[in-house]
């Protein structure tokens, strides 16, 4: 089975607790990815706070994926993602 790859993604934004706070880091989102490439059951794996868990759920919702293949078929897999809040 072929894992699925991301061919649309966005960067995620701050929420204004966040910004004020200087927090940053990584949240951990888990989604299954359908046989369209389309993100399903969006969650959080691993945590943030200060909103920036709902702006990564808002961002991954929003992603596009070449769907995982098993036998020449797409079929949904279950993936985690990264999504990296950088403060400049």
């Amino acid at each position: 089975m072929s894992a699925p790859q991301v061919i649309f993604s966005i960067n995620p934004e701050f929420s204004e607790e966040a910004r004020q706070a200087k927090l940053g880091g990584i949240c951990l989102v888990g989604v299954i990815v359908d046989t369209n490439g389309v993100p399903q059951k969006v969650h959080v794996v691993r945590p943030l706070g200060k909103g920036l868990d709902e702006k990564a759920i808002e961002a991954v919702r929003q992603y596009r994926f070449k769907p995982a293949m098993y036998e020449g078929h797409p079929v949904p897999a279950e993936v985690n993602i990264e999504v990296n809040f950088k403060i400049f």
